[in-house]
């Protein structure tokens, strides 16, 4: 065997334990998800308006708050406002990442428009399919993730 040929051998071996101990490692979830263009929490848009309107908003860059690491965008001054009274009540359930894939525990982005308000919490979902999907054990679904939900963010 040549000094090369062991060389390549040595290479290979680091490299298939480096990868062996990357996929080992969990890597922990931002405790927001913010995603999209504006990178601003839950894709820019107002968490009130949720609760308020019983759909989804665009928030306004005029209109933003920083909290738990993340910039949130409202619709206006009223709901901006609202949140940083009761932060607990507007912010989504799971960081606002996909409430089924924390299910599964895993994350996923979200798409604003799929949304369920539930026991007075706000949870979003990746798809229309995926929403059809929790729909149909939602309960269930959240307590898998209420499970999983810690694990994801630690570290």
């Amino acid at each position: 065997m040549t000094i090369s040929r062991k060389l390549r051998q040595s290479l290979v071996l680091l490299l298939t334990l480096g990868a062996i101990i990357a996929s080992s490692i969990a890597f922990a979830a931002k405790p927001i998800y913010s995603g999209g263009r504006d990178r601003a929490a839950i894709k820019g848009y107002d968490p009130v308006a949720y609760f308020t309107k019983n759909k989804p908003v665009k928030g306004l860059k005029e209109f933003t708050h920083k909290s738990n690491g993340a910039t949130w965008m409202f619709s206006s001054a009223e709901n901006r406002d609202l949140f940083i009274s009761n932060p607990e009540k507007y912010t989504p359930q799971f960081g606002g990442y996909c409430a089924y894939a924390v299910s599964r525990n895993t994350t996923a982005s979200i798409r604003p428009e799929f949304f369920t308000i539930h026991d007075n919490k706000l949870y979003l979902n990746f798809s229309n399919s995926v929403h059809k999907k929790w729909m149909k054990n939602k309960e269930g679904f959240i307590a898998d993730a209420e499970k999983n939900w810690p694990k994801i963010i630690r570290e």
